[in-house]
């Protein structure tokens, strides 16, 4: 099957490609680039006022599969991806049960195979049962397919182990993704510690509690010389120490959420509004500020969603009692969009590499280049497309969105996996 798409601005700046051109695919793969092409036969869509970027990466997706199906599975969760413009995510290994040993790791690319609208790529967990008590199967892990290892949702507590786990991780060539979070400090902790949560009564959750482990891995990173990848980084604190390690020359990388870019603790109200409960914590402005910063200096390397499905009656609880989590992946483009390039304080160029390329480089995921016989994984964006936040904006299983109720500018109105349409036209066609 052949496909021309027309008059596109096309983005890469892998290749240095920032122009108006036609793409022609073919077998899956970018046959042609250049300007008044024409096929023989096949499909032309016309792609004028729309930007194509490489297809969009999530390293940080949860997709609940297997264990709660009813939050989110892998064919649910991966339509929300191509919803989203996401042509490839990661799935973190806190699922019921854990994905501690290679078939876990096995059932869930093969579910991704056959039930995946987008590609999936499982991690595997770091310790058993993420007990922090005994590695967990490693080696089978990675020969399954595991791109990384990770006890997110959990901080590894304990320095020996996580240094174990690191001198063990290395030899296989994957990086450690660390959820750093010391549970001695932050204990009861929501929210971040502070005016907000004294103002609220809820119990407060300090910088300090995810920047002593940022510090602790970076030290262990520099000590084993194993590669590390930092989740969810929330504090200026965090930004600062990952600065510092790589002017350094340490093997670190680290992601930020649209969360805590552009939402605050200020943005928690009398409400109570559970959607926005999420680990780590929303913080302040000057700590939004300085993730931004980070992105745009590149201290940061990319934009992940964590993309975290909670069923209704969960976020229905207490605030205190309700589990930690927002959705992301069919919101985080638009926000992007919304709150950077619309505004002028980034350019495509940087949208892809936050969102595509600097995500593979992290966790040396398959690259995923605009040029002449790549594989035709292409994320189209419609920049002034209107998105108004709802329940029914969502193809997720899960409508706990911390964006709720916004209204937002442009989106993904078609996604290409393999030079086949996942979206065509806004709509999930797989």
């Amino acid at each position: 099957m052949a496909l021309l798409l027309k008059n596109a601005r096309v983005v890469d700046p892998a290749v240095g490609l920032d122009a108006v051109c036609d793409i022609v695919i073919r077998d899956g793969l970018i046959a042609e680039i250049g300007t008044d092409l024409r096929i023989a036969k096949g499909e032309t869509v016309e792609c004028a006022e729309k930007v194509v970027l490489p297809g969009l990466a999530d390293i940080h997706t949860h997709l609940r599969e297997p264990g709660r199906e009813d939050e989110e599975s892998v064919h649910t969760g991966t339509r929300a991806a191509a919803h989203g413009g996401y042509t490839a995510i990661c799935a973190m290994p806190n699922t019921e049960p854990v994905a501690d040993e290679g078939s876990s790791v096995r059932f869930l690319r093969e579910r991704g195979e056959a039930e995946g609208a987008v590609r999936v790529y499982p991690l595997g967990a770091i310790t058993a049962k993420q007990e922090g008590r005994a590695l967990a199967e490693i080696g089978d892990m990675v020969a399954e397919g595991a791109v990384a290892l990770s006890d997110d949702g959990h901080g590894v507590q304990s320095a020996g182990m996580m240094r174990l786990a690191m001198d063990y991780v290395k030899r296989f060539g994957v990086p450690v993704v660390s959820h750093c979070e010391d549970e001695a400090l932050v204990g009861k902790g929501v929210v971040n510690e502070g005016v907000v949560s004294t103002r609220l009564g809820l119990s407060g959750w300090p910088a300090a509690g995810e920047e002593v482990q940022v510090a602790r891995d970076i030290r262990l990173c520099e000590l084993t010389g194993c590669r590390l990848h930092l989740a969810h980084l929330s504090t200026a604190g965090s930004v600062e120490l990952v600065r510092r390690a790589k002017a350094a020359g340490l093997p670190v990388t680290c992601e930020v959420t649209p969360h805590h870019l552009f939402l605050t603790e200020d943005d928690l109200t009398e409400s109570y509004d559970t959607n926005l409960k999420m680990n780590p914590p929303l913080r302040t402005a000057e700590d939004a500020a300085a993730l931004l910063a980070g992105l745009l200096d590149g201290t940061v390397d990319c934009i992940a969603t964590d993309h975290a499905p909670h069923a209704p009656h969960e976020k229905a609880l207490e605030f205190e009692l309700a589990p930690f989590g927002t959705t992301g992946l069919e919101t985080a483009l638009s926000l992007v969009i919304t709150h950077l390039v619309a505004t002028k304080k980034a350019d495509w160029a940087q949208v892809a590499q936050w969102m595509s390329i600097g995500p593979r480089a992290a966790l040396a995921l398959p690259v995923v280049r605009i040029e002449v016989g790549a594989l035709a994984d292409l994320t189209i964006v419609d920049p002034e497309a209107k998105v108004e936040v709802g329940a029914e904006w969502f193809v997720s299983k899960s409508r706990n969105s911390a964006f709720l109720g916004q209204k937002l500018l442009g989106k993904a109105s078609d996604v290409l996996v393999g030079g086949y349409f996942a979206l065509r036209n806004g709509k999930v066609v797989v």
